[in-house]
């Protein structure tokens, strides 16, 4: 039969390796509401006024951060609008909520990547480019 010791013991070394938690009844794992890497990075940052900066360069094999520095969420995704096909990094970052970052997948070929946000695709202001060089 086990003790509690161990099963506390259990339940720590879990906690500290980053296991998934579950709701208290036993439902879903919770997902984080933000996932800014440790080390940062170049970062694209969406305000009420929009994106900034418009366009940013980067290397191959880099990825981006976009914070939403808005009161409102976003939703950002590869151009074209609707396939959002050209550059599947950028559909990684996908929904925003306020307050929040988001990290691109890596870009492995240099390019240019237009993005822009899914749910307002006729807002200028919330286009950008990634040149990958």
């Amino acid at each position: 039969m086990y003790t509690r010791r161990w099963i506390a013991a259990l339940l720590m070394s879990l906690s500290a390796c980053g296991g998934s938690s579950t709701s208290p009844g036993g439902g879903s794992p919770s997902t984080p509401t933000t996932t800014l890497p440790p080390s940062g990075g170049p970062t694209i940052t969406i305000g009420p006024a929009g994106v900034s900066p418009k366009q940013l360069e980067i290397t191959v094999g880099s990825r981006v951060i976009f914070t939403n520095n808005d009161t409102v969420p976003h939703e950002m995704s590869s151009n074209p609008h609707p396939t959002h096909e050209l550059c599947p990094p950028v559909n990684e970052v996908s929904a925003l909520a306020p307050g929040t970052s988001r990290q691109t997948g890596a870009f492995g070929t240099a390019r240019t990547c237009g993005y822009h946000d899914h749910g307002q695709s006729e807002n200028t202001a919330l286009q950008g480019t990634i040149v990958i060089r």
